[in-house]
């Protein structure tokens, strides 16, 4: 069920959320098979924790991983992906479910790699559900920094 602060800023944008059965999309990779596209498309939102105490939460496509040394660059502080506990308590959202709307007092960056795709898919706050939307929405949804904060997963020859 899509949680009801979520539901208020889909609304106030005219966007509507997708959903699945429970548990379904908990990983880029199980959504962009229940929404029938890339991997990258899916806007995976990471949430991590800086030495300075502050959190960040980190949209991204679901196809790249996040350079720490960019994060770095971008936060000005060195961060540690948080953890479950971490990410339900300042966000609301569960790992696999977590949403970048209705976040407040914590900064938002944007990979500027999300941009080369027509539709992208966030989360709506469950771990079965997205939102089809574009970039230019989820920047001005979210007003998140956009930032070059990506690399793409290794791959085994």
């Amino acid at each position: 069920m899509i949680p009801e602060k979520v539901k208020t800023v889909l609304d106030d944008n005219n966007l509507r959320a997708v959903e699945f059965e429970e548990g379904s999309t908990p990983t880029a990779q199980s959504a962009s098979l229940k929404f029938g596209v890339k991997v990258g498309q899916i806007a995976k939102s990471l949430l991590f924790l800086g030495k300075n105490g502050r959190f960040y939460l980190v949209v991204c496509p679901g196809d790249r991983k996040v350079a720490g040394s960019k994060l770095k660059q971008a936060a000005g502080v060195k961060t540690r992906l948080a953890n479950a506990d971490e990410t339900f308590r300042e966000t609301d959202f569960l790992p696999g479910g977590v949403c970048p709307f209705g976040i407040e007092g914590i900064d938002i960056f944007l990979d500027e790699q999300l941009k080369i795709y027509d539709t992208i898919y966030p989360a709506a706050g469950t771990n079965s559900s997205g939102v089809p939307m574009t970039f230019e929405q989820l920047a001005a949804i979210t007003k998140g920094k956009i930032c070059d904060l990506t690399v793409p997963f290794e791959t085994k020859m």
